[in-house]
This record gives C-alpha cells, sequence and structure tokens, in this order.
C-alpha cells in the first residue's frame, strides 16, 4: 500500500541525540555520559572523590617536602617540575577512572599538558576536601537527628525546642544538600575541562569540519549539476531530436495517411518528452514541498516508484525549509536506488519528529551492498551534513538497507 501513514515498528530506531566524545558542535562537552549513572553508585563516587582529594593533599605536602628546594633553584627547576608532574598525572588518571566507572563518563583521547594537570589536581584536591567538610556535616546532622528523635520518645524535649531544632535542621540540611550538588557539578566541569580538548581546540575543530562541509557542499552541487546535463542531454535533448524528425517526416509525407500515422506517433512522444522532463524537475526540486508540503512530496516519491512503498509520517507543526528540503532528497535519493540496484520488494520510510530534530529512515529488503562514496550518498552526505545533522548508511551483503538521516529542526 502506497503512502500509507499507519503506524508500525521498526526493527532499528532513528537515530537520537546522543553526546558526541570530540566536544560536540557546539561547545566544549567532550566528557559525556552514555546513560545516567545510579543515584547509589554516584554517592559511592562521591565519597572516592573525598579520599582521592585526601591523597592530592597528601601528595602535595610530600612533593613540596621533598621536591620544594629543587623547584626553587633554577638549575633543577626543570626536571623538578617534570617529576612533580608524572606524579599529579598519575593521581589524576585515577580520578579519571573514577569518573568512568562510577558516573559513566566518557572522555576522549586527549594529552593534556603538565600545567593543566597540576592545576585540576589542585583544584580537585581543594572542591574534594570541602566536599568532605559538607560530607562530614552531613553526618553529624544525621547524627543529631537520631539523637532528636530519641528525645522525642523520652518525652525530654519540649514544643519550642522541638520547633527550634527542626527549623534548624532543616536549613541546615537544605545547605548540605545545596553544596553538595554544587561540588558535585565543579567535580563534572573539572575534569571535562582537564580530559577533553580545550576551547581553542574546539573552536579549530568547528572550523575544519565547517570547511569541510562548506567544500563537499560545493562539490555536491557540482556533481548535481552534471547529472542534470547528463539527464537533459541524453534523455530530453534525444527525444526533442526524435519528436522534431517525427514531425519533419509528416509535414514531407506524401502518402495517404502516413501523415496522420506521424502526427499521433509524435503526439506520443512528446507526452514522453513532457514526463521525462517533469521526472528532471522533481530531482532538481519538487515544486510539491512549497505547495503542499513535504508529506504530499514523499507521496509523490512514493507514487512514482515502481516498488511497493509504505510511508509512516508523524511531524507535528512546520519544518524549517532547509529541513524538508534535505529530508525529501534523502528519502527520494534512497528510493531511487533502491529501485535501481536493490532488486528490494518493498521499502519502508519513516518521518518523525522528535523535539528539536528530525529523524528520517529509509529500509529496503534488497540485497544489500549499498556504496556510502557513491555519488548520490555522498552528496547526500554533504546536504545533511551542512545543516549540522547526520547520515547513517547500513547495509551488508545481503540486505536489508537502512538509510537514517537526523537533521535538526530548530
Amino acid at each position: 500500500m502506497r503512502g500509507d501513514r499507519a503506524g508500525i515498528e521498526t526493527d532499528r530506531p532513528p537515530l537520537t541525540h546522543e553526546p558526541r566524545q570530540e566536544g560536540g558542535k557546539g561547545g566544549k562537552a567532550p566528557a559525556t555520559a552514555a546513560k545516567s549513572a545510579p543515584r547509589l553508585l554516584s554517592a559511592i563516587g562521591v565519597l572516592l572523590g573525598c579520599f582521592t582529594a585526601l591523597l592530592g593533599l597528601l601528595y602535595f605536602i610530600l612533593a613540596g617536602a621533598v621536591l620544594g628546594a629543587f623547584l626553587l633553584w633554577p638549575h633543577t627547576r626543570g626536571r623538578a617540575y617534570t617529576v612533580l608532574s608524572a606524579g599529579a598525572r598519575r593521581l589524576t588518571l585515577l580520578d579519571r577512572s573514577r569518573r568512568s566507572a562510577f558516573f559513566y563518563d566518557t572522555f576522549p583521547d586527549h594529552h593534556s599538558s603538565d600545567r593543566a594537570v597540576l592545576s585540576y589536581l589542585a583544584a580537585r584536591t581543594y572542591s574534594g576536601l570541602l566536599c568532605s567538610i559538607v560530607v562530614g556535616l552531613l553526618v553529624f546532622g544525621v547524627m543529631l537527628a537520631g539523637l532528636l528523635t530519641a528525645g522525642i520518645f523520652r518525652s525530654t524535649l519540649t514544643w519550642q525546642e522541638l520547633l527550634t531544632q527542626l527549623v534548624l535542621g532543616s536549613v541546615l540540611l537544605f545547605l548540605d544538600v545545596q553544596g553538595l550538588y554544587s561540588l558535585t557539578a565543579l567535580d563534572t566541569r573539572l575534569a571535562r575541562e582537564c580530559f577533553g580538548p580545550s576551547e581553542h581546540e574546539v573552536l579549530v575543530r568547528r572550523i575544519n569540519e565547517l570547511a569541510a562541509s562548506r567544500a563537499a557542499v560545493v562539490q555536491a552541487v557540482d556533481v548535481e549539476r552534471r547529472r542534470v546535463e547528463r539527464d537533459l542531454h541524453d534523455g530530453v535533448q534525444q527525444r526533442l531530436v526524435a519528436l522534431a524528425m517525427l514531425l519533419g517526416r509528416a509535414r514531407r509525407s506524401k502518402v495517404p495517411g502516413q501523415a496522420d500515422a506521424l502526427l499521433e506517433q509524435a503526439h506520443k512522444e512528446s507526452q514522453e518528452v513532457l514526463t521525462e522532463l517533469r521526472e528532471v524537475a522533481w530531482r532538481i526540486y519538487p515544486s510539491a514541498l512549497d505547495n503542499l508540503g513535504l508529506q504530499e512530496a514523499l507521496g509523490g516519491v512514493s507514487e512514482r516508484c515502481s516498488i511497493p512503498t509504505r510511508i509512516e509520517y508523524d511531524v507535528p507543526g512546520t519544518l524549517p525549509t532547509p529541513t524538508e528540503t534535505a529530508a525529501y532528497f534523502v528519502v527520494s535519493e534512497a528510493v531511487t536506488n533502491a529501485a535501481k540496484h536493490s532488486t528490494a520488494q518493498d521499502i519502508f520510510i519513516s518521518v518523525q519528529r522528535y523535539d528539536t530534530h528530525l529523524a528520517v529512515l529509509v529500509r529496503d529488503s534488497g540485497i544489500g551492498g549499498a556504496d556510502p562514496t557513491g555519488s548520490g550518498l555522498t552528496g547526500l552526505h554533504s546536504r545533511v551534513a551542512a545543516l549540522d545533522g547526520r547520515l547513517d548508511i547500513h547495509s551488508p551483503p545481503g540486505g536489508p538497507t537502512t538509510i537514517t538521516a537526523e537533521l535538526p529542526c530548530a
């Protein structure tokens, strides 16, 4: 059934916004969590952070006692600084392992400078010791709460004393929890700044990505122009030449009835020329996108495809024009490739909106083995990358072929 909107389940979900380990494209966040760590595990990680902070304090005290004089003497300062940084780096790696094990953080392969490592260890030691004090106050408050509860059961407290203790305890509990929350956030931020690329490196990487995306878009436009020229030259132009020859023969014909037959053949040829010209125009830019919207344009793709196609479309609201155009061309190119090369029996198209991004999925039941480096798919990569989107092509030998695109909507 073509153009069917009946919802069906897919065995390959659309792409979602997963944090990027290289820091993303919009900011500095190299340390990302693949999933939220359980609260108990996070609490253990916070307590171990207090212990590693104590180790950092002991290291600075011992290193200062042993290397202090060498750090002050210019002739030995460089070597002593190297030794101090090497020990600090080992403690930093221990803290990195703690973040990965108890907070599910993942960090890119990045070599921090000795200065960055020492700065991180010093800041981490300071914040960890503060966290130890806050945890100690929280434990002390719990003990006082236990004594207060025991006093209530023994009826040794008046209502005024109980009310005062409850108010003070609530305020202290709030301050303790807020302190723990702030120090945990500071711990995360320090880890990101140390274990991830610097802001300058993120900006350089972003500039390189934009330059590569711009070059790819220019190349894709050139490829598309060549394809349009080839379609016009090899298809429409040849048919127009044949049409002109038929009309010329009909005009010169002296045999009764032959002119009518040639004119009828020319009329059929003109209809085929119009059909092919319309196909070329649709490949350049479908007017239905502006007039009817993305859903109807995809319905046109389904109607023109020789393979039975099912469509699941769930996009509330309106989409930005660049997003609609990119989604259309992803579907159109994927369906065209499937019809030409896959020998598929059916094609499934899913277009769904998830908050700030549009997920497009095209899956055929063909033989697979699609070449991601082909001109058509390369052009799709460039078009999607120009919008800061992502394109995934999964086409193992034997099939099925699944093309999934994630396009921003905001």
